[in-house]
């Protein structure tokens, strides 16, 4: 079975986890009312997607 020699330093741990880190979603403008909302998602803030209205949105003025 195999077992580790050695404790795995701090440093060679977080050398190996340099890519394990959270990424920022994609966010994209609304064209309709200028909000950042995620790509390819209808807008929460006015329900439009694609140009259309898709959802009505309880808090639109």
């Amino acid at each position: 079975m195999a077992v580790p020699k050695r404790r795995t330093s701090k440093a060679r741990k977080n050398r190996r986890r340099t890519h394990f880190k959270l990424e920022v979603p994609g966010m994209n403008v609304c064209p309709e009312c200028g909000e950042l909302k995620m790509s390819h998602r209808v807008c929460p803030a006015c329900g439009h997607y694609d140009g259309k209205k898709v959802v009505e949105v309880a808090n639109e003025k």
